[in-house]
């Protein structure tokens, strides 16, 4: 008896085992999905109107030539009154079920963000399918359908250029943001900030760098191209900052991996170009006679880059006319974008609010329900302070040596 109990005993351990090994209840095979890795999301009157860029793995697997027959990606769109029903409604034209957990960019169309992009992002936060590590674009001047049809030279998948494209440049030139899924909800949510997203634009002939022929001459006839921030007030889109704005709000936010800018010749006609290497910035809210003083503090150290002038660099006067040219610029730069924040658009979305919220939760708890109204009158101090570090290879320029 006891044999016969140890046995079954042992059975039920084996089965206990092995229900880990049964395989994936929602397990989907490749050729069964079309793989979606950009989204475009309009709004044409009541209705959304999605656009799904999709791979053709036929033409981007490295192992085999393109056909010349084909395009690297096809686009599936569909119309409903929610964006899930719309995207369901492409089976009527894609052979395969639209598959979006590989997901890389989701881009709004202009005309739907100025209205708000709360509702049409719910979807994408409540799906179990997908990662909250896309980016989110607008789609400046044009719609989501429009940017997400042209094709890209370089990068055959044009959701993956325009992924890479915002990586790069906001590590090498610092005007774009990269905002995921849960830093835009992560900002909205929050009282004493507003989201911001980067932009997007096609440039050239739309028409025809939506055909094969664009990715297959020297200079296409459109290209995508990272175009400012766009400044919301809760999840409506209110403006675009500039190119020197949208620098100037990464480094007030600590986003600043790395940029050039450029200072006057000491002295000289010219100028002389600076790298920076590194950037720290520290936000502060402090009330003042019972109102909000704000302060950013930069700390930035800066390589000369290009000298287009005949000056002695190796001169410690001359970099400390560098530094001091460099603080200035950059304390304007910065002035100016927070007082764009403040006049033109009555809306904090640096994170002030949140700062304050830190610093003095009793002041915060009187404002906090009328919050852009007291940080559009607040007062400003902007520290600066510019090390330059290196001179590059060579100290003075050849400019200089060939001077008769």
């Amino acid at each position: 008896m006891n044999v016969i109990v140890k046995r079954g005993m042992i059975v039920m351990l084996l089965l206990v085992f092995l229900l880990p090994l049964t395989g994936c209840w929602d397990r989907r095979e490749l050729n069964e999905l079309a793989i979606s890795v950009g989204l475009g999301i309009d709004k044409v009157g009541e209705r959304y109107r999605v656009t799904a860029q999709v791979v053709q793995p036929s033409e981007v697997a490295t192992s085999k030539g393109s056909s010349g027959f084909s395009t690297p990606v096809t686009t599936y769109r569909a119309s409903g009154v929610t964006i899930f029903e719309a995207i369901r409604k492409m089976t009527t034209v894609s052979p395969r079920k639209i598959y979006a957990s590989h997901l890389r960019i989701v881009v709004i169309g202009e005309e739907l963000a100025r209205e708000g992009i709360a509702e049409a992002l719910d979807l994408l936060s409540r799906d179990y399918e997908l990662r909250m590590d896309f980016y989110i674009l607008v789609a400046k001047g044009t719609s989501a359908e429009d940017l997400l049809e042209l094709l890209t030279p370089l990068d055959k998948i044009p959701a993956n250029k325009i992924f890479n494209s915002i990586q790069v440049s906001e590590k090498a030139w610092a005007p774009v943001s990269a905002m995921t899924m849960d830093m835009f909800i992560r900002d909205y949510k929050s009282k004493g900030n507003n989201p911001v997203l980067s932009g997007i634009k096609a440039t050239g002939n739309e028409a025809k760098g939506k055909r094969r022929s664009n990715v297959e001459k020297l200079n296409p006839d459109a290209r995508l191209r990272n175009n400012g921030l766009a400044v919301f007030r809760m999840d409506q889109l209110i403006g675009w900052l500039s190119e020197e704005q949208s620098k100037g709000y990464n480094y007030i936010v600590d986003r600043v991996k790395s940029t050039v800018g450029h200072v006057p010749c000491p002295g000289e006609k010219g100028n002389i170009a600076l790298e920076v290497i590194r950037s720290k910035s520290n936000m502060k809210t402090e009330i003042r006679n019972g109102r909000p003083h704000l302060i950013v503090d930069l700390d930035v150290e800066q390589n000369v880059g290009e000298v287009m002038c005949k000056v002695e660099i190796t001169d410690e006067g001359v970099i400390d006319t560098l530094e001091r040219e460099a603080e200035k610029s950059l304390k304007d730069i910065v002035e100016r974008t927070i007082a764009a924040g403040q006049q033109k658009f009555k809306c904090d979305f640096f994170g002030f609010g949140d700062a304050l919220h830190r610093s003095n939760l009793k002041a915060w708890k009187q404002m906090e329900n009328d919050w852009d109204e007291h940080f559009a009158e607040a007062s400003l101090t902007v520290n600066a302070k510019v090390n330059i570090r290196r001179t590059g290879t060579i100290d003075n320029s050849f400019i200089m040596d060939g001077e008769g």
